[in-house]
């Protein structure tokens, strides 16, 4: 399955998908090739917050409590590494740290690598290291609604397009002033929510198309990054209503109400 994704990554890049944000850098280093002893690990790269916390009472020199010191020597025997001491602190601090980013998860890595070869995403990264942010961007950038705005294509609003639709000039200039209207209000999550439902993910595609329909309920094309409202809302409160509760509708409808 990690080789499937690894292929999902690359393609995903290549075909302007979105991209895996959020990876730890020392696992990006591993990624590409580089040694596991040579990556700069810290506890923010470790996912496993109990994990985490039993890590973090090695750091420093404070004693550890009875619970801390049995929480840690059962996580470093499972881990066929010995019991802390005086001596060996920051040496098993180093080592429970390092498994416990890269060390449970290399076969999975290897499998990502593996995936990643079969794409020509691996010969860019691998002959452009200054390429290997956009493939795998520290943080995923955060949605407003300018930039939303910016990325929409909005029917045509001359007269000419009104034989060739059923919906008036007017009409479509009243329902896409709703809808601007609530970008323009909405929250980021409320974005990200108006995004999956518009296209299937998060991320915002270089371009996304608005129709105005007869129908209902709002829908979306997601393959296609197209919006489709109904034509027939006469105020603002009833069509910010709907659209709500149609976007929210994602985690069940795959974007479709």
């Amino acid at each position: 399955m990690f080789l499937v994704a690894g292929r999902m990554i690359g393609h995903s890049f290549l075909h302007g998908g979105p991209r895996l944000s959020g990876l730890s850098p020392a696992v990006i280093h591993v990624l590409l090739g580089g040694s596991p002893e040579t990556a700069t690990v810290t506890l923010e790269d470790c996912p496993d917050l109990d994990i985490r916390e039993t890590i973090s009472t090695l750091e420093g020199e404070s004693r550890l409590s009875d619970t801390q010191m049995e929480r840690v020597q059962s996580l470093a025997y499972s881990w066929d590494l010995p019991c802390p001491s005086e001596n060996n602190r920051k040496w098993l601090f180093e080592k429970l740290l390092l498994h416990a980013v890269l060390g449970r998860v290399a076969r999975q890595i290897k499998q990502l690598r593996r995936g990643l070869k079969e794409t020509p995403i691996w010969s860019l990264v691998t002959r452009r290291p200054d390429a290997v942010p956009l493939l795998f961007p520290r943080e995923e950038a955060s949605l407003c609604p300018e930039v939303v705005l910016q990325h929409i294509t909005w029917p045509e609003m001359d007269d000419e397009s009104d034989e060739d639709d059923d919906c008036s000039k007017e009409t479509r200039c009243r329902i896409s002033g709703y809808l601007k209207q609530f970008i323009a209000n909405a929250t980021p999550p409320e974005l990200k929510e108006l995004m999956k439902f518009w296209t299937g993910w998060e991320n915002l595609p270089s371009s996304l198309s608005v129709e105005i329909v007869h129908g209902t309920y709002p829908t979306a094309a997601t393959c296609y990054e197209t919006l489709r409202l109904p034509c027939h809302y006469k105020n603002y409160k009833s069509f910010s209503e709907d659209f709500l509760a149609c976007i929210s509708s994602t985690q069940s409808g795959f974007g479709l109400l």
